[in-house]
């Protein structure tokens, strides 16, 4: 893949995440372009990492193989349909990372069928250690997959859902989760300094728990709940902080903000055709 041609349309922080990564995975830089009108953008992008970045999007789109939608939701339709005009006889692969932008509206407003792969990335994809969730359209076959999930792996783990629908589920969960995670870390780090810990001091030893619970929830064959059980110790410090916890009813609050976050992702994609 390290030849691929692929075109980024819109160079913001996603695009640069993924073109990072696919360079640290030995992706050619001569292989990248970038649509961007951001004159100050393209030249970063191009300066950086060594792609060709322009706002001709038309030269820009001369070879590609692949093209990645990667502008903000509120323009997709303008853009899409920019690119109707623009995109060569033989159909690159789509791979769209804009949330809540349906499949359906992307063939509608490219005005032809198109191989499809929608992306929802979260924001540590920034880092690559982003959870991606894939969806597929039928026109996208099995060698399409594939070379859209070694795009997307660039920015971290990738997860494919077989329904459209199931997106929406991916943005409740992992879109959104990093929000949720912390908002739990801002808790934990005030709930330190009012213990009497410094505020840089609550605040490293806080960002280290999570990120070392989470590296040993990953390296584990054991579930987040067996690893949890494991560290509290019965009438121990753990056991009675969460014991406080479910009195709070901190596992029905979790799944309510869920699924209210399911249902606004699932309105936003009713909005945007």
């Amino acid at each position: 893949m390290s030849n691929t041609a692929i075109t980024f349309i819109g160079g913001g922080n996603m695009a640069r995440s993924l073109i990072a990564g696919l360079i640290a995975d030995d992706h050619e830089p001569a292989a990248i372009r970038v649509a961007e009108p951001d004159v100050n953008k393209s030249e970063q992008l191009s300066r950086h990492f060594g792609v060709r970045a322009s706002a001709d999007t038309q030269a820009m789109l001369q070879g590609a193989r692949v093209l990645v939608l990667s502008v903000k939701p509120q323009v997709a339709a303008e853009v899409c349909r920019a690119l109707a005009d623009l995109l060569p006889a033989e159909t690159p692969l789509v791979v769209s990372v804009m949330a809540g932008v349906t499949d359906a509206s992307i063939q509608a407003w490219l005005g032809r069928s198109v191989p499809l792969v929608r992306a929802m990335p979260n924001t540590p994809a920034l880092v690559q250690s982003g959870a991606i969730g894939l969806y597929a359209n039928a026109q996208a076959s099995a060698q399409e997959r594939n070379l859209a999930e070694e795009i997307l792996r660039a920015g971290g783990l990738t997860q494919w859902v077989e329904r459209e629908a199931d997106i929406d589920a991916v943005t409740a969960l992992s879109g959104s989760g990093p929000a949720y995670f912390l908002l739990l870390m801002e808790a934990m780090e005030q709930a330190g300094i009012r213990q009497g810990l410094d505020a840089e001091a609550a605040r490293l030893l806080t960002i280290q728990t999570a990120l070392g619970t989470a590296r040993l929830a990953m390296e584990s064959d054991e579930s987040p709940a067996e690893l949890r059980a494991r560290v509290t110790s019965p009438g121990g410090t753990t056991e009675r902080a969460l014991a406080r916890f479910e009195e709070g009813g901190f596992s029905l609050l979790v799944d309510q903000a869920i699924t209210a976050a399911r249902a606004r992702a699932t309105e936003l994609s009713g909005e945007l055709v």
